[in-house]
């Protein structure tokens, strides 16, 4: 989760740094601008993720790593999320350079999976890890799940979303899970739930439901303390897969007039709202009047 964080805020900073010089140009100096803002800034964030995570570790020849059992699938989950949120920036970027949506959304979502794909070759040359076609399934999975919903309906009536609450597990492993809570955010798998949130109001057209009331169901895990098994010298914690069940905020449908807020509230939604949630786990069934 850390290195997709790294990789993804390094390449949008670089990108729409560059973006606001050009902003006057014709669609298509657009177009090729875009292209080369990309380019150079997938390079840039190539060289800042393997300078800040991978450079002090050993290297090796290019070869693959079977990790698809670990942490439950969490950080697979992660994978998708990431490359389904940065296929709607690729999107709007091709969008903003004068294609139709429906071309911008196949160029978007390609370039995002390229890119998310990209940390797969860093870890391929890396001892301690390895090139996964399970984290590759997972990068397609989340560019697939943008592109349909943009082919069959020009618009996002599913949201993938992230929710974050602190645990007690990193205690036991800092270096992994994280040391204070803006690491845990990003590297404990034990408090992160993703969601599919779906508007009610854009698939059932009842006028007196809300617009931006959302209906989400949830995955995570708990009791991780390793990737595929936990130390035998910490207590007993028994590893078990979360599914729930919840509403939403749909940010996006507030009204505002306001572009700023309208492009705050665009971007916050990729966080789910802490709502009333109904957890299954080990086949019982648990509430919580506000899950995070």
């Amino acid at each position: 989760m850390l290195k997709r964080i790294i990789f993804l805020i390094s390449l949008f900073l670089v990108t729409n740094s560059a973006f606001s010089q050009i902003r006057n140009t014709i669609n298509q100096k657009r177009l090729y601008s875009s292209l080369m803002i990309d380019a150079v800034g997938l390079s840039v964030s190539y060289f800042m993720l393997n300078e800040l995570w991978y450079a002090d570790y050993p290297q090796s020849k290019l070869h693959w790593f079977n990790d698809c059992n670990e942490w439950r699938g969490m950080d697979k989950t992660g994978h998708a999320f990431s490359s389904y949120h940065l296929s709607n920036v690729y999107t709007q970027q091709m969008q903003w350079s004068g294609l139709k949506t429906s071309t911008a959304s196949i160029m978007g979502a390609a370039l995002a999976f390229v890119s998310m794909s990209t940390i797969e070759l860093l870890d391929a040359k890396s001892e301690y890890w390895g090139a996964s076609v399970c984290d590759l399934t997972a990068n397609f999975t989340g560019s697939a799940i943008f592109l349909t919903q943009q082919l069959l309906w020009k618009e996002q009536k599913v949201n993938i979303k992230y929710s974050f609450h602190q645990t007690k597990f990193p205690s036991y492993r800092p270096k992994i899970s994280g040391q204070n809570l803006s690491q845990q955010i990003l590297k404990d798998y034990n408090g992160q739930t993703y969601w599919l949130s779906a508007n009610v109001r854009s698939f059932i057209n009842i006028e007196w439901f809300p617009k931006l009331i959302n209906f989400a169901i949830g995955y995570g895990a708990t009791g991780m303390i390793g990737g595929k098994s936990n130390p035998e010298d910490i207590p007993y914690y028994e590893r078990e897969s979360q599914f729930f069940v919840s509403l939403d905020i749909d940010l996006r449908k507030i009204p505002v007039k306001s572009k700023f807020l309208k492009k705050a509230f665009s971007v916050l939604n990729i966080i789910k709202i802490p709502m009333p949630t109904l957890e299954l786990k080990s086949g019982k069934i648990y509430g919580h009047y506000l899950y995070f």
